[in-house]
């Protein structure tokens, strides 16, 4: 590999990192870093702001100003070429005089779909396309998903004993299962998406939150609850705090008026979506509603049960298992059902990435293949 050639990989790289720090508020746009590079210095930088807009391209044209002219954008998704809110972001780079792009990815979206190279290409502008290609698909993977399937992309996080348990049973008290780091990391992973998800059993097990605990951090995911009938304590916390965080019940027709509007009194949005077979909401059509909403990005902290069927229907996209040192060391709830576990370990299906280790806890990650 020739030093010419290190360098593109590596300019791409960095712009891929940049772009991750605006995960989880850019949404329904994909979050979107680009980095303008003349003579081998930095002149421009950008990444899709709060909101959506302005674009990546945008920002970084703003900040090279007239130094962009002759210069090289690595932008990590392939640039819009539709008109908008804003004019699309290939004329303004064509407008700009840059010499070269160099993209990770082409972009889904039919408004899109090689359109933007396409007018790049007709100015006389040098396009590569495909250099951090495995790592921006992973970014952007709850992008493509929405556009492409109509559903959001989905993490599934367990927090497990070293014997694969989610909690006791029944008698038991709530089990802290995760020390500090690995619950600070949970917190991290919760900024970087645009949803969280939990089962009404867990909302009420564990009377969650389910907001970003960091300091400095704008993020304030869509809590989402799914509860076919509506039994969400009017007393829980996400109850009272529904005013000051955004909270959506996925239910079913079976629930009552009455408890929707008692919900609705308190600042709490009720969406109903079909039953699966066993009478809980569809998820499928729970995660197509939230794709329609603008969400690109769940984060599932569901129990058990929620789990498994996430993994069985074949909505997890990433798993993040968190497994503590010490067992259960008695019967208590399996943090998966045998056949999520069986499908989860199966090499067809999902590819194992390399532990983490948080303090004393351990996390295990797959990712869906295909």
């Amino acid at each position: 590999m020739n030093s010419v050639r290190d360098d593109v990989e590596r300019w791409m790289a960095a712009a891929l990192r940049y772009g991750r720090r605006n995960f989880g508020l850019t949404a329904p746009n994909p979050c979107v870093a680009a980095m303008i590079v003349s003579d081998g210095a930095l002149v421009g930088r950008g990444v899709t702001a709060p909101g959506g807009r302005p674009h990546a391209e945008a920002v970084a044209l703003a900040e090279a100003g007239e130094a962009a002219r002759g210069a090289t954008m690595y932008v990590t998704l392939e640039p819009c070429s539709h008109t908008g809110a804003t004019r699309p972001c290939a004329d303004a780079i064509v407008a700009a005089g840059l010499a070269r792009v160099v993209a990770a990815l082409e972009d889904p979206d039919a408004r899109v779909a090689g359109r933007g190279f396409a007018r790049l290409r007709q100015a006389g502008i040098a396009v590569e396309v495909g250099v951090g290609e495995a790592q921006a698909r992973r970014d952007h993977l709850g992008h493509v998903l929405r556009v492409t399937v109509g559903r959001p992309m989905v993490t599934l996080k367990l927090a497990l004993t070293a014997d694969g348990y989610a909690a006791g049973d029944e008698h038991d008290p709530r089990l802290a299962i995760t020390g500090e780091a690995a619950n600070g990391a949970v917190q991290v992973m919760r900024s970087l998406h645009d949803a969280i998800m939990i089962g009404v059993g867990t909302a009420r097990g564990d009377d969650s939150l389910l907001t970003v605990r960091l300091p400095g951090l704008a993020q304030r995911p869509l809590r989402v609850v799914l509860d076919s009938r509506l039994e969400l304590p009017l007393a829980s916390r996400l109850v009272a705090t529904a005013r000051e965080y955004p909270t959506v019940v996925v239910a079913t027709a079976a629930a009552s008026a009455e408890r929707e509007a008692a919900l609705a009194a308190k600042g709490v949005e009720t969406a109903r979506v079909g039953a699966d077979p066993a009478g809980g909401v569809d998820l499928g059509a729970t995660l197509r509603l939230l794709g329609e909403r603008g969400v690109t990005r769940v984060f599932s902290e569901g129990g058990p049960r929620v789990a498994s069927r996430l993994i069985a229907l074949g909505l997890v996209d990433e798993a993040a298992l968190f497994f503590a040192v010490k067992p259960l060391g008695r019967p208590g709830l399996p943090g998966l059902d045998a056949a999520a576990h069986a499908v989860l370990l199966d090499p067809s299906r999902y590819r194992a990435l390399a532990p983490e280790t948080y303090g004393t806890d351990t996390l295990r990650r797959w990712e869906r293949i295909g």
